[in-house]
């Protein structure tokens, strides 16, 4: 049996997992990163995106956050997020609306336009996209 490590992920409203891992890869600041037992304290910002797990059991979830941190300690791996969604709660329609939405933003021209705002709309609905595509990708499988 692998070494497991305890995780929470953790949203603004809600706890969405708490439980023993053998592994977590996230998508960070810096790159992705895969935390396992025995990994260096760690403090990293989180893009937009995917978070996989590999429970105790060796069944694997998947989980999108908006953004937040992520926390390494020698026996607990925290992720706070900003938003974070089950791979059931996650809805393609309104991440595709939300994409367009931002898209048309973007094009847009005039005063009070934020430009900034708009973008980082753009950069959550896409990676939310690229994580239900993971998702179906690791159902096919």
């Amino acid at each position: 049996m692998a070494m497991t490590v305890h995780c929470d992920i953790v949203s603004a409203e809600q706890e969405i997992f708490s439980g023993l891992v053998e592994m977590v890869v996230a998508s960070a600041s810096e790159g992705e990163v895969g935390i396992f037992y025995g990994h260096a304290p760690l403090l990293a910002s989180l893009q937009p995106g995917p978070v996989r797990i590999r429970k105790q059991n060796g069944e694997e979830e998947m989980y999108f956050v908006s953004g937040g941190y992520l926390e390494v300690q020698p026996h607990v791996v925290t992720i706070l997020a900003d938003t974070a969604l089950r791979e059931g709660d996650m809805d393609e329609e309104a991440a595709m609306e939300a994409k367009r939405q931002a898209e048309e933003a973007l094009k847009g021209e005039g005063e009070g336009l934020d430009y900034s705002k708009a973008a980082a709309q753009l950069a959550e609905a896409a990676a939310q996209l690229r994580t239900l595509q993971a998702i179906r990708k690791k159902l096919n499988k």
